[in-house]
């Protein structure tokens, strides 16, 4: 019995190692290193309740939390003691909490999202009971202005709480938070709500010089940011960062775990912070800002080598995300990608290197070739 075990777990090993090697479609960072926090995982570390409480169950990474909160908000502008979050199972659970948020602040209000919105953001409404407004989207993924203050000026009696793309999922576009609010502002919507959905943008922008300002010194209400995505860890996970006067309005006391319920999860995984702080603590800012350099370099060649074999492709500005044409389904099987209609993608990650490019355009190269034969 023992030995079927052994061979079955080898035979799921050698599966994971090999697709890693071939994945190119998902926006997750499969290289790093966590050796040295493996023996964390012979102990139930779990947070239990408000990352700021102690709770009653001692077994918990809650310093740790503490530390990687504590970074995000200096990256997004916002002191420590004006800011509140917690870390999440990853970008859904934070983008349910901004969403969750918006309608405690405003009951009756309305959410805005666009077409390109990721899943969960219409998985929200519908959770959450709130009415919704989808929003066209530009061609390349950006949220339309112009509908958007159309829809506004339609529902103007009511608040509006929206969700705004910091990298769309299939597009990495970036919607523009200063004439969001500047729409707000000229169509007299004074009660509002912002959410940002930076799953994986929200730890590539703060480290580029000259991309949009996407911070708490505006008025945005929160911010989700997944761990597992542009950080990388062997566990999906996340932070979501808000305003702690906000906090309030949904806080309760829960004596039994002697701490406040203020997450959406009740026990919530603490080796999960743990990663984070790792990450955080020995790549820092420099370390970060030179990854996101070169994803972008890496990036700008993949769309430079699809259009070379007359590949039709987008890339965004401030972008990893290079859009294409779809390929057969035997090539979007063998890496793994991201596709919607006639489209497909590569999020070009810190694994994913000019050498691999270089074997996926071979492959696409041959397939066209063979189309055309």
């Amino acid at each position: 019995m023992a030995s079927v075990i052994f061979q079955e777990l080898a035979a799921l090993l050698n599966h994971v190692k090999q697709q890693t090697s071939l994945h190119a479609g998902y926006p997750f960072n499969l290289n790093y290193d966590y050796k040295q926090l493996l023996k964390f995982f012979d102990y139930s570390v779990i947070n239990l309740g408000d990352p700021f409480i102690d709770s009653n169950y001692k077994v918990d990474s809650k310093k740790f939390e503490k530390e990687v909160l504590s970074f995000f908000a200096e990256l997004y502008k916002i002191s420590p003691e004006d800011s509140w979050g917690y870390v999440t199972s990853g970008g859904t659970e934070g983008n349910l909490y901004g969403i969750f948020l918006g309608r405690e602040c405003y009951p009756d209000g309305l959410l805005y999202f666009s077409e390109d919105s990721h899943y969960s953001i219409p998985k929200a409404a519908r959770l959450f009971r709130i009415p919704s407004v989808v929003v066209r989207s530009q061609k390349n993924g950006e949220i339309d202005y112009e509908h958007l203050a159309e829809m506004l000026q339609k529902n103007c009696h009511l608040p509006a709480i929206i969700n705004l793309n910091i990298g769309t999922t299939m597009k990495g576009a970036i919607d523009d938070l200063d004439r969001v609010v500047d729409t707000l502002e000229k169509n007299h919507i004074q009660n509002y709500y912002i959410h940002c959905d930076a799953a994986l943008f929200g730890m590539m922008l703060p480290f580029l010089a000259d991309s949009p300002q996407i911070d708490f010194t505006k008025p945005i209400g929160s911010v989700a940011i997944s761990g597992h995505k542009f950080i990388g860890t062997p566990i999906p996970c996340g932070i979501v960062l808000s305003r702690n006067y906000l906090i309030k309005k949904i806080e309760t006391n829960i004596e039994y775990i002697a701490s406040k319920d203020t997450t959406i999860l009740g026990s919530r995984n603490g080796q999960a912070p743990i990663f984070l702080w790792y990450a955080l603590r020995t790549r820092g800012y420099q370390g970060f800002a030179q990854e996101v350099k070169v994803c972008l370099q890496n990036a700008q060649y993949l769309f430079e080598q699809l259009k070379s074999i007359g590949c039709s492709c987008l890339l965004n500005p401030f972008s990893n995300t290079v859009l294409f044409q779809r390929p057969p389904e035997p090539l979007v099987e063998k890496w793994q990608l991201s596709t919607m209609e006639n489209w497909a993608h590569i999020v070009v990650m810190q694994n994913i290197t000019q050498e691999t490019i270089d074997t996926f355009v071979n492959d696409f190269r041959g397939v066209l070739l063979s189309n055309c034969a």
